[in-house]
């Protein structure tokens, strides 16, 4: 039987908004607090474990998941793609989900789907939101097998293929196979991932609204319907940032292996 863990990676030193995973979204439950309970409402999930880093700040992260009683492991503050490597290595995991902790209300739904269409196929990667997205930010799932993530671990060589563990799959689709799953209409213009404080202000007006658990994708799309004006809250929030800084350490590395191959 193969074992499908989902791994939540989590840190406090977020660049865009630092400590984001334990600021407050209602009752004193924190982002990552959200991103747990959501998922605990997928069926197809095995096991939960948060993957933080080594770094003294996040002991507060992992003093909160103890008290949850959720497993929690700590790898390399800077090389995500190990960090996830060792994670699923050390809970003996043969299909891996990845969900990084900026998503509070990620849809169980949504991802069972992507679980099932993995476990039914011989597929190495599934994204829901690649090349191009269509179900909105914040409800992104990945899943790979554990072979898939090893070779990406044994080769990956951009720092952004080690910070962000999947665009190694993209960058080299010959070696895997990879399928994409589309939302039956394009909901990419609306977003409830956690990168700035409108997004959590967002978040919270969401979560106090909509008083059924889990929150699904579309609880959350009749809300935006009957009350347009929230999607104003986080609308001027600049989402290429990240993809900009990425790029940079990429294009500095490259520079970097260049210059000391033409010495």
């Amino acid at each position: 039987m193969s074992k499908i863990g989902c791994i939540i990676q989590a840190r406090m030193g977020s660049t865009r908004l630092p400590g984001k995973v334990m600021m407050n979204v209602e009752d004193q439950k924190p982002v990552l607090y959200f991103v747990i309970k959501q998922l605990q409402e997928c069926k197809l999930i095995d096991k939960i474990i948060v993957a933080t880093t080594t770094n003294e700040e996040d002991e507060e992260i992992v003093n909160y998941i103890k008290n949850l009683g959720i497993d929690c492991f700590r790898g390399n503050p800077k090389d995500v793609l190990d960090r996830y490597y060792q994670c699923a290595k050390e809970y003996s995991i043969s299909s891996v989900v990845r969900i990084p902790s900026d998503k509070p209300l990620i849809d169980p739904e949504i991802v069972d789907k992507v679980i099932s269409m993995f476990e039914n196929n011989s597929y190495d990667y599934i994204t829901n939101f690649l090349p191009n997205p269509t179900f909105p930010s914040g409800t992104e799932v990945e899943i790979f097998s554990i072979n898939a993530l090893k070779k990406a671990w044994e080769n990956a060589k951009l720092p952004s293929e080690k910070e962000h563990v999947t665009p190694y799959f993209s960058n080299h689709q010959d070696e895997f196979k990879i399928t994409h799953i589309k939302n039956s209409e394009n909901l990419s213009h609306l977003r409830w991932a956690v990168d700035k404080m409108e997004d959590l202000k967002l978040v919270r007006k969401i979560v106090s609204k909509i008083k059924k658990r889990p929150i699904l994708m579309k609880n959350i799309v009749d809300l935006f319907s009957k009350e347009p004006e929230l999607t104003e809250i986080n609308r001027n929030v600049n989402r290429k940032e990240g993809d900009t800084k990425s790029l940079k350490e990429d294009q500095e590395f490259l520079r970097n292996q260049h210059g000391q191959k033409s010495h």
